[in-house]
Protein backbone atom coordinates (compact mmCIF):
# COMPACT_ATOMS: atom_id res chain seq x y z
CA UNK A 1 0.00 0.00 0.00
CA UNK A 2 3.04 2.64 0.35
CA UNK A 3 3.32 5.02 -2.53
CA UNK A 4 6.36 6.13 -3.86
CA UNK A 5 7.50 9.25 -2.58
CA UNK A 6 6.44 12.06 -4.62
CA UNK A 7 8.63 15.25 -5.78
CA UNK A 8 7.96 19.27 -3.92
CA UNK A 9 7.01 21.19 -5.86
CA UNK A 10 6.07 24.20 -3.83
CA UNK A 11 7.12 25.34 -0.35
CA UNK A 12 5.52 22.93 2.22
CA UNK A 13 3.25 24.72 5.16
CA UNK A 14 2.71 24.54 8.35
CA UNK A 15 -0.31 25.61 10.24
CA UNK A 16 -1.58 28.24 10.64
CA UNK A 17 0.73 29.86 7.97
CA UNK A 18 -0.44 31.49 5.22
CA UNK A 19 -1.06 29.93 2.01
CA UNK A 20 -0.26 31.24 -1.33
CA UNK A 21 -3.67 31.46 -2.66
CA UNK A 22 -5.14 28.74 -4.32
CA UNK A 23 -2.26 26.79 -2.56
CA UNK A 24 -2.72 23.40 -0.91
CA UNK A 25 -1.30 22.42 3.25
CA UNK A 26 0.60 19.41 3.60
CA UNK A 27 -0.19 17.70 6.11
CA UNK A 28 3.05 15.79 6.87
CA UNK A 29 4.61 16.98 9.99
CA UNK A 30 1.25 19.05 11.61
CA UNK A 31 0.37 18.49 15.04
CA UNK A 32 -3.14 16.76 15.98
CA UNK A 33 -3.99 20.33 16.84
CA UNK A 34 -3.19 21.71 13.67
CA UNK A 35 -4.37 19.16 11.70
CA UNK A 36 -7.67 19.57 13.79
CA UNK A 37 -7.52 23.48 12.74
CA UNK A 38 -7.12 22.95 9.13
CA UNK A 39 -9.67 20.27 8.46
CA UNK A 40 -12.06 22.81 10.54
CA UNK A 41 -11.06 25.56 8.62
CA UNK A 42 -11.76 23.27 5.42
CA UNK A 43 -15.33 22.73 6.75
CA UNK A 44 -15.19 19.84 9.11
CA UNK A 45 -17.97 20.36 12.08
CA UNK A 46 -15.91 20.48 15.07
CA UNK A 47 -17.90 17.79 16.72
CA UNK A 48 -16.43 15.21 13.57
CA UNK A 49 -12.85 16.87 13.61
CA UNK A 50 -11.19 14.54 16.04
CA UNK A 51 -12.51 11.54 14.47
CA UNK A 52 -11.21 12.43 11.64
CA UNK A 53 -8.50 13.50 12.74
CA UNK A 54 -7.99 10.50 14.20
CA UNK A 55 -8.84 8.23 11.19
CA UNK A 56 -6.64 10.84 8.83
CA UNK A 57 -3.64 10.08 10.93
CA UNK A 58 -3.54 6.42 11.12
CA UNK A 59 -3.70 6.26 6.83
CA UNK A 60 -0.68 9.03 7.36
CA UNK A 61 1.66 7.35 10.20
CA UNK A 62 0.05 3.98 10.24
CA UNK A 63 -0.08 2.73 6.85
CA UNK A 64 1.75 5.02 5.16
CA UNK A 65 -0.62 6.43 2.48
CA UNK A 66 -0.36 9.05 0.08
CA UNK A 67 -3.55 8.97 -1.81
CA UNK A 68 -6.59 10.58 -0.40
CA UNK A 69 -8.83 7.74 -2.14
CA UNK A 70 -6.83 5.06 -0.56
CA UNK A 71 -8.73 6.17 2.93
CA UNK A 72 -11.24 4.19 2.68
CA UNK A 73 -12.86 4.47 5.48
CA UNK A 74 -14.41 8.37 4.46
CA UNK A 75 -16.86 9.22 2.28
CA UNK A 76 -16.06 9.66 -1.56
CA UNK A 77 -17.05 13.40 -1.21
CA UNK A 78 -14.70 13.98 1.88
CA UNK A 79 -12.14 12.36 0.36
CA UNK A 80 -12.43 14.57 -2.68
CA UNK A 81 -12.31 17.93 -0.50
CA UNK A 82 -9.42 16.46 0.81
CA UNK A 83 -7.69 16.08 -2.31
CA UNK A 84 -9.18 19.40 -3.25
CA UNK A 85 -7.14 21.47 0.00
CA UNK A 86 -4.38 19.14 1.31
CA UNK A 87 -1.61 17.13 0.27
CA UNK A 88 0.78 14.62 1.36
CA UNK A 89 4.15 15.68 0.79
CA UNK A 90 7.61 13.96 1.67
CA UNK A 91 10.52 14.59 0.40
CA UNK A 92 12.08 13.53 -2.39
CA UNK A 93 15.25 11.04 -3.13
CA UNK A 94 17.52 12.49 -5.28
CA UNK A 95 19.92 9.34 -4.76
CA UNK A 96 20.76 6.79 -2.52
CA UNK A 97 23.94 5.45 -1.34
CA UNK A 98 24.68 2.19 0.28
CA UNK A 99 27.99 1.79 2.25
CA UNK A 100 29.66 -2.30 2.54
CA UNK A 101 28.70 -2.29 6.07
CA UNK A 102 24.92 -1.96 4.94
CA UNK A 103 24.41 2.16 5.68
CA UNK A 104 22.15 3.96 3.72
CA UNK A 105 22.92 7.63 3.02
CA UNK A 106 20.26 9.68 1.25
CA UNK A 107 19.89 12.87 -0.38
CA UNK A 108 16.74 14.65 -0.19
CA UNK A 109 14.80 17.13 -1.99
CA UNK A 110 12.80 19.45 -0.22
CA UNK A 111 10.88 22.50 -0.94
CA UNK A 112 13.17 25.52 -2.87
CA UNK A 113 15.31 23.04 -4.36
CA UNK A 114 17.21 22.74 -1.37
CA UNK A 115 19.06 19.15 -0.29
CA UNK A 116 19.75 17.80 2.93
CA UNK A 117 21.08 14.22 4.07
CA UNK A 118 19.96 11.51 6.33
CA UNK A 119 21.43 8.32 6.73
CA UNK A 120 20.01 5.01 8.12
CA UNK A 121 22.59 2.99 10.30
CA UNK A 122 20.97 -1.30 10.18
CA UNK A 123 22.42 -2.82 13.50
CA UNK A 124 22.14 -6.54 14.86
CA UNK A 125 19.51 -5.26 17.50
CA UNK A 126 18.11 -2.03 16.10
CA UNK A 127 18.07 0.35 13.32
CA UNK A 128 18.83 3.51 13.66
CA UNK A 129 17.79 7.01 11.69
CA UNK A 130 20.11 10.12 11.80
CA UNK A 131 17.84 13.19 10.74
CA UNK A 132 18.70 16.51 9.57
CA UNK A 133 17.03 19.32 11.44
CA UNK A 134 18.66 22.53 9.47
CA UNK A 135 19.98 23.10 5.41
CA UNK A 136 23.56 23.48 6.76
CA UNK A 137 24.66 24.58 9.86
CA UNK A 138 25.22 27.91 11.57
CA UNK A 139 27.34 26.65 14.29
CA UNK A 140 30.95 25.99 12.27
CA UNK A 141 32.30 23.41 14.25
CA UNK A 142 35.55 22.92 13.12
CA UNK A 143 35.82 19.09 13.03
CA UNK A 144 33.10 18.97 11.52
CA UNK A 145 32.30 18.74 7.48
CA UNK A 146 28.49 20.03 7.83
CA UNK A 147 29.95 23.29 9.86
CA UNK A 148 31.76 24.49 6.82
CA UNK A 149 28.40 24.95 5.11
CA UNK A 150 26.88 28.15 5.75
CA UNK A 151 23.25 27.98 7.02
CA UNK A 152 20.59 27.96 4.62
CA UNK A 153 17.18 27.52 6.62
CA UNK A 154 15.55 25.90 8.97
CA UNK A 155 13.99 22.64 8.04
CA UNK A 156 9.92 22.53 8.58
CA UNK A 157 8.33 19.99 11.13
CA UNK A 158 7.36 18.34 7.76
CA UNK A 159 10.59 18.08 6.54
CA UNK A 160 11.50 16.79 9.23
CA UNK A 161 8.87 13.75 9.56
CA UNK A 162 9.32 13.12 6.39
CA UNK A 163 12.99 11.75 6.36
CA UNK A 164 11.72 9.36 8.82
CA UNK A 165 8.54 8.40 6.27
CA UNK A 166 10.99 8.42 3.20
CA UNK A 167 13.16 5.83 5.31
CA UNK A 168 10.48 3.65 6.16
CA UNK A 169 9.34 3.62 1.92
CA UNK A 170 12.97 2.85 1.23
CA UNK A 171 13.43 -0.29 3.72
CA UNK A 172 9.28 -0.85 2.91
CA UNK A 173 8.52 -1.25 6.72
CA UNK A 174 4.54 0.40 6.74
CA UNK A 175 2.20 -2.55 7.51
CA UNK A 176 0.28 -4.22 5.17
CA UNK A 177 -3.38 -4.97 5.58
CA UNK A 178 -4.02 -8.42 6.10
CA UNK A 179 -0.66 -9.41 7.05
CA UNK A 180 0.81 -10.31 10.57
CA UNK A 181 2.07 -7.74 12.66
CA UNK A 182 6.21 -7.63 12.29
CA UNK A 183 7.57 -7.05 15.63
CA UNK A 184 10.93 -5.99 14.56
CA UNK A 185 11.30 -2.57 13.99
CA UNK A 186 13.60 -1.46 10.86
CA UNK A 187 13.94 1.88 12.22
CA UNK A 188 13.79 1.62 15.86
CA UNK A 189 15.81 4.71 16.96
CA UNK A 190 16.08 8.28 15.65
CA UNK A 191 19.08 10.36 16.42
CA UNK A 192 18.74 14.07 15.71
CA UNK A 193 22.58 14.37 14.75
CA UNK A 194 22.42 15.31 10.72
CA UNK A 195 22.55 18.23 9.52
CA UNK A 196 22.07 21.36 11.61
CA UNK A 197 21.59 22.42 15.62
CA UNK A 198 18.27 21.14 16.36
CA UNK A 199 17.49 23.54 19.26
CA UNK A 200 18.32 26.20 16.98
CA UNK A 201 15.11 25.31 15.50
CA UNK A 202 13.30 23.86 18.60
CA UNK A 203 9.69 24.72 17.82
CA UNK A 204 9.87 22.65 14.38
CA UNK A 205 11.79 19.88 15.42
CA UNK A 206 9.53 19.51 18.85
CA UNK A 207 6.37 19.21 16.75
CA UNK A 208 8.27 16.92 14.26
CA UNK A 209 8.83 14.79 17.67
CA UNK A 210 5.20 14.91 18.61
CA UNK A 211 4.18 13.09 15.26
CA UNK A 212 7.05 10.93 15.52
CA UNK A 213 5.73 9.39 19.45
CA UNK A 214 2.47 9.52 18.43
CA UNK A 215 1.09 5.88 19.63
CA UNK A 216 -1.37 5.99 16.87
CA UNK A 217 0.97 6.52 13.93
CA UNK A 218 4.93 5.71 13.60
CA UNK A 219 5.16 5.34 18.06
CA UNK A 220 8.56 5.70 18.39
CA UNK A 221 9.09 6.32 22.48
CA UNK A 222 10.91 8.88 23.82
CA UNK A 223 13.36 7.02 24.73
CA UNK A 224 14.31 5.85 21.34
CA UNK A 225 14.39 9.73 20.21
CA UNK A 226 18.11 11.11 21.09
CA UNK A 227 18.81 14.67 20.42
CA UNK A 228 22.30 16.12 19.76
CA UNK A 229 23.26 19.76 20.67
CA UNK A 230 26.48 21.68 20.76
CA UNK A 231 25.24 23.34 24.12
CA UNK A 232 22.37 25.69 23.54
CA UNK A 233 21.81 26.71 26.90
CA UNK A 234 18.33 28.01 27.29
CA UNK A 235 16.44 25.45 24.82
CA UNK A 236 17.82 22.53 26.95
CA UNK A 237 15.35 23.02 29.86
CA UNK A 238 12.09 23.32 27.12
CA UNK A 239 13.24 20.26 25.06
CA UNK A 240 13.58 18.31 28.53
CA UNK A 241 9.60 19.69 29.44
CA UNK A 242 8.30 19.59 25.69
CA UNK A 243 9.86 16.53 24.24
CA UNK A 244 11.34 14.73 27.03
CA UNK A 245 13.82 12.98 24.71
CA UNK A 246 17.04 11.89 25.54
CA UNK A 247 19.63 14.00 25.13
CA UNK A 248 23.74 13.71 23.53
CA UNK A 249 25.76 16.85 24.54
CA UNK A 250 28.67 17.77 21.49
CA UNK A 251 31.14 18.26 23.94
CA UNK A 252 34.21 16.96 22.48
CA UNK A 253 36.81 19.49 25.24
CA UNK A 254 37.83 19.59 28.55
CA UNK A 255 38.84 23.54 28.49
CA UNK A 256 37.29 26.10 27.20
CA UNK A 257 40.45 27.79 25.21
CA UNK A 258 40.16 23.85 22.91
CA UNK A 259 36.04 23.97 23.60
CA UNK A 260 36.33 27.48 21.50
CA UNK A 261 37.90 26.45 18.81
CA UNK A 262 36.21 22.98 18.17
CA UNK A 263 32.71 24.36 18.82
CA UNK A 264 32.41 27.91 18.70
CA UNK A 265 28.84 28.26 20.39
CA UNK A 266 30.81 27.47 23.82
CA UNK A 267 32.33 31.21 23.71
CA UNK A 268 28.16 32.04 24.11
CA UNK A 269 27.61 29.49 26.84
CA UNK A 270 30.91 28.24 28.09
CA UNK A 271 31.43 24.36 30.12
CA UNK A 272 30.65 25.25 33.60
CA UNK A 273 26.99 27.11 31.79
CA UNK A 274 26.43 24.41 29.83
CA UNK A 275 26.94 21.82 32.75
CA UNK A 276 25.39 23.42 35.46
CA UNK A 277 22.05 23.32 32.92
CA UNK A 278 22.58 19.89 31.81
CA UNK A 279 22.44 18.68 35.81
CA UNK A 280 18.96 19.44 36.02
CA UNK A 281 17.97 17.54 33.00
CA UNK A 282 17.65 13.56 33.51
CA UNK A 283 15.59 14.98 36.25
CA UNK A 284 13.09 17.44 34.00
CA UNK A 285 13.02 14.72 31.18
CA UNK A 286 12.72 11.13 33.34
CA UNK A 287 15.58 10.50 31.87
CA UNK A 288 18.15 7.99 33.25
CA UNK A 289 21.32 9.39 31.72
CA UNK A 290 22.84 12.74 29.34
CA UNK A 291 25.31 10.98 26.47
CA UNK A 292 28.65 13.04 25.68
CA UNK A 293 29.92 12.42 22.40
CA UNK A 294 33.62 13.68 22.33
CA UNK A 295 35.44 13.32 18.90
CA UNK A 296 39.06 11.99 18.84
CA UNK A 297 41.53 14.79 17.73
CA UNK A 298 44.91 13.80 17.36
CA UNK A 299 47.36 15.77 19.64
CA UNK A 300 44.41 18.44 20.52
CA UNK A 301 41.60 16.98 23.24
CA UNK A 302 42.98 13.06 23.38
CA UNK A 303 45.57 13.16 26.63
CA UNK A 304 45.26 11.23 29.13
CA UNK A 305 44.79 14.25 30.83
CA UNK A 306 42.08 15.28 29.26
CA UNK A 307 40.10 12.05 30.15
CA UNK A 308 41.24 12.90 33.59
CA UNK A 309 39.33 16.44 33.24
CA UNK A 310 36.24 15.22 31.86
CA UNK A 311 35.99 12.80 34.21
CA UNK A 312 35.63 15.66 36.68
CA UNK A 313 33.64 17.86 34.86
CA UNK A 314 30.68 15.53 34.69
CA UNK A 315 30.75 14.48 37.98
CA UNK A 316 27.60 14.00 39.54
CA UNK A 317 25.54 14.25 36.17
CA UNK A 318 24.50 10.43 35.23
CA UNK A 319 26.09 10.19 31.87
CA UNK A 320 28.04 8.25 29.65
CA UNK A 321 31.00 9.15 27.16
CA UNK A 322 30.63 8.27 23.41
CA UNK A 323 34.21 8.35 22.03
CA UNK A 324 34.12 9.03 18.15
CA UNK A 325 37.11 8.72 16.37
CA UNK A 326 37.67 11.45 13.87
CA UNK A 327 36.08 10.85 10.50
CA UNK A 328 37.69 12.81 8.05
CA UNK A 329 36.35 14.54 5.30
CA UNK A 330 37.97 16.71 2.35
CA UNK A 331 40.25 19.34 3.54
CA UNK A 332 39.59 18.52 7.29
CA UNK A 333 42.06 19.90 9.14
CA UNK A 334 42.47 17.40 11.96
CA UNK A 335 43.41 13.58 12.50
CA UNK A 336 41.69 10.60 14.24
CA UNK A 337 43.47 10.03 17.40
CA UNK A 338 45.63 6.97 17.22
CA UNK A 339 43.71 3.60 18.16
CA UNK A 340 45.88 3.08 21.25
CA UNK A 341 45.53 6.41 22.31
CA UNK A 342 41.29 6.02 21.91
CA UNK A 343 41.82 3.32 24.02
CA UNK A 344 43.88 4.57 26.66
CA UNK A 345 41.29 7.81 26.67
CA UNK A 346 38.53 5.43 27.03
CA UNK A 347 40.11 2.83 29.97
CA UNK A 348 40.86 6.11 32.05
CA UNK A 349 37.02 7.16 31.74
CA UNK A 350 35.59 2.95 32.35
CA UNK A 351 37.90 3.10 35.67
CA UNK A 352 36.18 6.10 36.85
CA UNK A 353 32.47 4.75 36.35
CA UNK A 354 31.57 6.13 33.17
CA UNK A 355 30.47 3.67 29.64
CA UNK A 356 32.87 4.65 27.44
CA UNK A 357 32.17 2.48 24.23
CA UNK A 358 34.37 3.66 21.12
CA UNK A 359 31.74 4.06 18.23
CA UNK A 360 32.53 2.05 15.34
CA UNK A 361 32.82 4.36 11.96
CA UNK A 362 29.79 3.35 9.76
CA UNK A 363 29.55 4.41 6.45
CA UNK A 364 33.12 5.90 5.62
CA UNK A 365 33.27 5.07 2.21
CA UNK A 366 29.91 6.73 1.01
CA UNK A 367 30.62 9.80 3.23
CA UNK A 368 27.83 9.11 5.41
CA UNK A 369 29.89 8.97 9.38
CA UNK A 370 29.45 11.35 11.64
CA UNK A 371 30.37 14.69 11.12
CA UNK A 372 30.63 13.77 7.47
CA UNK A 373 27.41 14.95 6.41
CA UNK A 374 27.46 17.99 3.79
CA UNK A 375 24.09 18.78 1.16
CA UNK A 376 24.75 19.05 -2.14
CA UNK A 377 23.18 22.46 -2.05
CA UNK A 378 26.90 23.61 -1.48
CA UNK A 379 29.76 21.66 -2.94
CA UNK A 380 32.47 24.20 -3.47
CA UNK A 381 34.97 23.12 -0.81
CA UNK A 382 36.80 25.67 1.50
CA UNK A 383 40.66 25.52 1.26
CA UNK A 384 42.83 23.85 4.22
CA UNK A 385 43.52 27.79 5.01
CA UNK A 386 40.41 28.88 5.07
CA UNK A 387 39.58 26.01 7.22
CA UNK A 388 42.47 26.47 9.43
CA UNK A 389 42.15 29.93 9.89
CA UNK A 390 37.73 29.33 10.64
CA UNK A 391 39.17 26.86 13.78
CA UNK A 392 42.00 29.14 15.34
CA UNK A 393 44.69 27.24 13.51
Amino acid sequence: MTQPSAPITQDVHTIPRKLPEGGKVNLVGLTRDQLRAALIEAGTSEKQAKMRVGQIWQWIYHWGVRDFAQMTNLAKDYRAMLAERFEILVPEIVSKQVSMDGTRKYLLKIAGGHEVEAVYIPEESRGTLCISSQVGCTLTCSFCHTGTQKLVRNLTAGEIVGQVMVARDDLEEWPQPGQPKEETRLVSNIVLMGMGEPLYNFENVRDAMQVVMDGEGISLSRRRITLSTSGVVPEIAKTAEEIGCLLAISFHATTDEVRNKLVPINKKWNIETLLDTLRDYPRLSNSERITFEYVMLKDVNDSDEDARRLVKLISGIPAKINLIPFNEWPGAPYQRSDWERIESFADIIYKAGYASPIRTPRGEDIMAACGQLKSATDRARKTRAEINAEAGL
